[in-house]
């Protein structure tokens, strides 16, 4: 069991195919990927972000939603408007900062909004993904909106995506204020009056695989009741839990257990309040959106890595660390320290 300061949440390798270009007419397979390996469930690793020192982790995706997002973020950072929308229904479309409160659902005001913070973006400015879990009907993206996209401090996010004929219909972005700033977080977001309540998950429907919903809602109901046994039984041996708003990360299923059962009452996503928003993802990768009514954090994320026995091998927990105060941030290290 070990505190650590900042989870990881992709795999880097300086100098390889920097300078790959978007696939596109006369690209070669070599620019796309570098000693890409695959199971028997149909995943990938080792595909390279155009421009950037990362390489995703797409091992527990399917090598077509991974080359789809690469493409996506690769036209984004681009700063491409209409490029960016060729991978986006006309309709119906949702796409929602979770933690900001903004909001668009419909093709041309997507495009509207690009249109206006596009051109202000850096040169340099790359938004890129680096590890995904799901296949071509929906995946958790991690990805980094560098510095300059959308202000002064890069953004981590974990991006929940669903796709109809390899076109996103539904995308609902969550990540961690206290990285970005709490004040700078404060001023973008909308009022609380005006934040969207519903996030039109019935828009696309469940389309996750069984066992990933069979776990997101077992996960989510022993979390619900304080229940760490019984969360416990949901990890295989030597799986990792990291919530990365409270820097903690516990490897293990007995500790795992052990701090979830006490750190229930601190933890946004497992008080009595909590319930299962939407399940994206496949067999092997993927997670749930979670809605609380009680507690200042009303919504974040769970993404889950399942290996082979449908056992959680890593769980990476995302929402917004600028609604709680720095004691509840201590108290959550602590009770990983004393677990």
């Amino acid at each position: 069991m070990r505190v650590s300061k900042q989870a990881g949440n992709g795999m880097t390798r300086r100098g390889v195919l920097q300078g790959a270009a978007l696939g596109g007419a006369g690209v070669a397979a070599a620019s796309l990927v570098l000693a890409p390996t695959a199971s028997a469930a149909g995943t990938s690793s080792g595909f390279v972000f155009p421009g950037v020192d990362v390489v995703i982790d797409g091992s527990h995706a399917t090598t077509d939603v991974t080359l789809l997002v690469r493409k996506y973020l690769a036209r984004k950072s681009e700063a491409d408007p209409d490029g960016t929308m060729t991978f986006f229904s006309r309709n119906p479309v949702t796409y929602i900062d979770a933690v900001l409160g903004w909001s668009w659902y419909d093709w041309d005001s997507l495009r509207t909004a690009l249109g206006q913070f596009m051109p202000n973006w850096p040169k340099d400015g790359k938004s890129y993904p680096t590890r995904i879990l799901g296949n071509s009907t929906g995946a958790m993206v991690f990805f980094t909106d560098t510095a300059g996209l959308f202000g002064s401090s890069e953004i981590r996010a974990v991006g929940v995506i669903n796709f109809s004929d390899r076109k996103i219909t539904r995308q609902i972005d969550y990540w961690d204020g206290r990285h970005f700033g709490i004040s700078d977080t404060a001023k973008l977001r909308v009022p609380a009056d005006t934040f969207p309540a519903d996030f039109r998950e019935s828009t696309v429907g469940e389309t996750a695989a069984h066992t990933m919903k069979n776990v997101s809602y077992k996960l989510a109901r022993a979390l619900r009741g304080g229940d760490g046994a019984s969360a416990a039984d949901l990890f295989a041996p030597g799986a990792v839990f990291e919530d990365i708003p409270a820097h903690v990360q516990i490897v293990g299923p007995r500790s795992i257990g052990s701090y979830l059962a006490g750190a229930a009452s601190l933890l946004p996503y497992a008080g009595g309040s909590t319930a299962v928003r939407h399940v994206v993802g496949s067999a092997v990768g993927g997670g749930y959106e979670w809605t609380a009514t009680d507690g200042p954090v009303p919504r974040g994320v769970i993404a889950l890595e399942l290996d082979g026995w449908g056992k959680i091998t890593r769980l990476t927990a995302m929402w917004d660390g600028s609604q709680v105060d720095d004691s509840t941030l201590v108290s959550l290290s602590q009770t990983a320290i004393e677990r």
